[in-house]
């Protein structure tokens, strides 16, 4: 099991803790910051995040070791200074990383997801891209390779700045004096994410602040103006899956709409934003209203509150087991059973996991698509029950008895089907993505 994915299991068990505090401190507060659809949708995009990378389903162009190796020129040993170098270069190149997702149309697909939640809190911190299967930014991290940083303390520190960044996705922490002039604050950052034209593009750095003010782009939390939250262009839906690629989309639709070649081309390198003449006039986007924003709601009811939590905490738990099978199936060795092998076997079960995913959080939709998404995931369900009975192992010689994940495929369709039939009824049923 490698440390990332180490990393990961303690992760999400202190993240989960701190959002649960965070809403309690919320109730204390009087302060509404979590809303039950929008937590669930922030919560599953972390998970599929997490699954992409603890599967590696990233492709790397050249990787940090590889840099290392061929381009160090001290041999230097890991101490605390090291340490500390490494951890300001790092932040160096996230800065830039963070700052090209927002600056260009092709790179903004990667980060949407991140800034897609009309809330503000500890679970919007989750929402981590699946779509940015191609690590381009390798370049950045050349100068840290180039004095000798040691691969093991990049391995130790990448995951460190990352999971530094979750505490200030909040908004019960209000300004924190001569703080916010060195390091990342939950004001520094409700800035960032939010749509008011003066807060846009602003305050791009993770740990420490002071990157922005030496290249321009920091900007205050002002009292007279209120943060608005989410993107330009709401995304008006709970599924992560289709926010995950919805910028691409567009921009594939809008590349084939335009009738000049120049712009088919230059569309995927202009300003995030940008679309060409022909087709803006033709196919306008409805922006948000700042002035009087309405957040993205659906139907709801408590049965289906509650069945979109249980299926949370059901998919918590496959995480959890995905985590396990990477080690007990073997992957290391790319073991076979049958005629897959285990990485083989994963994969079918990352589907059924991202599939499933899909189709609850498109239930919260009321959307139609929810009902085709449940069908694909059961055959997929069915299929790995069938012909890979090793997936019900939970812990050595312990397995989850056959007829449980049955019954949860057989209640899972019912469900979604009772549900679409109701909101048919209802006239609420949505036939869009």
């Amino acid at each position: 099991m490698s440390d990332y994915t180490i990393a990961v299991n303690y992760a999400m068990f202190f993240f989960m803790i701190t959002m649960f505090i965070e809403w309690l401190s919320s109730k204390f507060l009087k302060q509404k910051v979590y809303n039950l659809p929008d937590t669930i949708s922030s919560i599953s995009s972390g998970m599929t995040n997490n699954l992409k990378s603890i599967l590696k389903l990233t492709v790397v162009i050249i990787s940090y070791q590889w840099m290392y190796e061929h381009f160090a020129v001290f041999d230097i040993e890991a101490s605390w200074w090291v340490y500390i170098i490494a951890f300001i270069g790092i932040d160096f190149a996230n800065y830039w990383t963070h700052r090209w997702n927002h600056e260009f149309n092709i790179l903004w697909n990667r980060h949407i997801i991140h800034h897609s939640s009309e809330e503000y809190n500890l679970a919007c911190a989750l929402r981590q891209s699946i779509s940015s299967i191609i690590q381009i930014y390798f370049f950045l991290y050349i100068p840290l390779a180039v004095i000798g940083i040691p691969g093991k303390v990049m391995s130790i520190l990448l995951p460190l700045h990352l999971f530094a960044q979750f505490w200030y996705h909040t908004r019960l922490i209000n300004k924190m004096g001569f703080l916010e002039k060195i390091i990342v604050t939950p004001s520094h950052h409700r800035v960032h994410h939010a749509v008011n034209d003066i807060y846009i593009d602003k305050n791009y750095s993770a740990i420490f602040i002071f990157w922005d003010f030496i290249f321009g782009t920091f900007q205050a939390e002002l009292k007279n103006e209120p943060p608005v939250y989410g993107i330009k262009k709401p995304a008006n839906t709970w599924n992560p899956i289709i926010i995950n690629f919805m910028h691409l989309f567009q921009l594939f639709e809008d590349a084939f709409r335009t009738k000049k070649w120049k712009d088919k081309f230059r569309i995927w390198f202009m300003p995030t934003g940008w679309r060409p003449n022909d087709v803006e006039n033709k196919y306008p986007i409805i922006l948000a209203n700042i002035e009087n924003k309405k957040k993205y709601k659906t139907s709801t009811t408590t049965f289906l509150n509650l069945w979109s939590s249980l299926q949370l905490l059901i998919h918590l738990g496959m995480q959890f087991h995905i985590i396990y099978l990477i080690s007990y199936l073997d992957i290391s060795t790319n073991s076979t059973y049958g005629i897959f092998s285990a990485f083989e076997i994963l994969i079918l079960y990352g589907l059924f996991f991202v599939s499933s995913i899909a189709a609850f959080t498109s239930l919260m939709d009321n959307s139609y698509h929810s009902l085709i998404i449940e069908t694909l995931k059961n055959i997929i369900g069915f299929s790995l029950l069938i012909y890979f009975p090793e997936v019900l192992n939970i812990y050595r010689d312990i397995e989850i008895p056959f007829v449980l994940p049955v019954l949860y495929l057989i209640i899972s369709q019912s469900i979604t089907v009772y549900f679409i039939i109701k909101f048919s009824k209802d006239k609420k049923l949505s036939f869009s993505l």
